[in-house]
């Protein structure tokens, strides 16, 4: 709720300060940006002896960012909403419709820094992440394996960060915190996404519930990295590393993105995202029954509008 709350925050802010034509902010410290896109596709089969099934796919999302920058004082803040699904559609008495999201992701992230010399901040940063809406097990809809903060992780970390342009930058703190949050009691029951399990005896009886929060201590390192490739296109890069300094320090849990902005005119769009994640705590059972720890990638290409409002000037080659 408070990320739907500060989405409609940012959208207000972008509505009042500015629009794709570039305009000057009535506060000049403040750089407000936001991105708004739908993307869709539609495939039809009748008589198709390839094979298919009748689908619609959509994907909307809004890319924002807030930052400020007066004297020693620097504040970032980035906001990323995206939900997509494909929607099954049936035909006939024996095919059955139905909905699976191909993504879901709330993605919030601030940092506050005080310049120690030229480039160099003392900077305190926070995250969290989520989804909005239940994930599945497909093509068995009826095993949940996700939801509204199962899992929802936050980051809290204390460090320095070289900044020496708008995009470009590296921090590393020797001490962070990363909290897992996993509000569904089966799933805690089962130990998902890092939690302490649930304790049964012999027979199979309740012992203990499972628990619905881990906490971690450790070093927490981000880079992000932003270019312009070629005229229109831009490329949005992040990294960010953990390491648990009670629990096996040497398993590195990784999240790193790549975001590819196409933009054919003021309306119309290409993106391409990619996203891997590998969590030692996270057990995913492969094609094979297998139960392990497993790097995960994501990949979404998507084609439709877009449009971006901002309230400062863009220098343009």
């Amino acid at each position: 709720m408070k990320a739907i709350v500060l989405a409609i925050t940012l959208i207000g802010w972008s509505i009042v300060y500015g629009q794709e034509a570039d305009t000057t902010a009535p506060d000049p410290n403040w750089k407000l940006s936001a991105t708004y896109g739908v993307n869709g596709t539609q495939s039809a089969f009748v008589n198709w002896s390839a094979g298919g099934r009748n689908n619609i796919s959509f994907l909307g999302y809004i890319e924002g960012s807030a930052n400020y920058l007066k004297d020693k004082i620097k504040w970032d803040n980035d906001l990323g909403l995206a939900l997509g699904g494909l929607l099954y559609v049936g035909v006939g008495s024996s095919s059955a419709g139905g909905v699976q999201k191909t993504d879901d992701r709330i993605d919030i992230a601030t940092n506050f820094g005080f310049e120690m010399k030229e480039h160099w901040y003392v900077s305190f940063v926070g995250g969290f992440r989520t989804q909005f809406m239940d994930g599945f097990n497909f093509p068995n809809d009826s095993t949940r394996v996700s939801k509204w903060m199962a899992p929802g992780y936050v980051n809290l970390a204390l460090g320095v960060d070289f900044s020496p342009s708008e995009n470009f930058s590296v921090y590393l703190s020797p001490v962070a915190g990363k909290l897992t949050f996993v509000q569904d009691q089966g799933l805690a029951n089962s130990g998902a996404f890092g939690v302490d399990p649930a304790e049964f005896d012999p027979s199979g009886a309740l012992l203990e519930l499972g628990n619905q929060f881990r906490g971690e201590f450790g070093a927490y390192f981000k880079l992000k990295y932003t270019a312009t490739l070629a005229k229109n296109i831009e490329m949005k890069s992040k990294i960010e590393l953990f390491s648990n300094y009670i629990v096996k320090p040497e398993n590195i849990d990784v999240n790193a993105e790549v975001i590819f902005n196409f933009k054919v005119n003021n309306w119309f769009s290409a993106s391409l995202n990619w996203n891997l994640i590998y969590d030692h705590d996270i057990m995913i059972t492969d094609n094979q029954g297998n139960i392990g720890p497993r790097t995960q990638f994501k990949s979404v290409l998507g084609i439709g509008i877009a449009y971006t409002m901002r309230n400062f000037i863009v220098k343009k080659d």
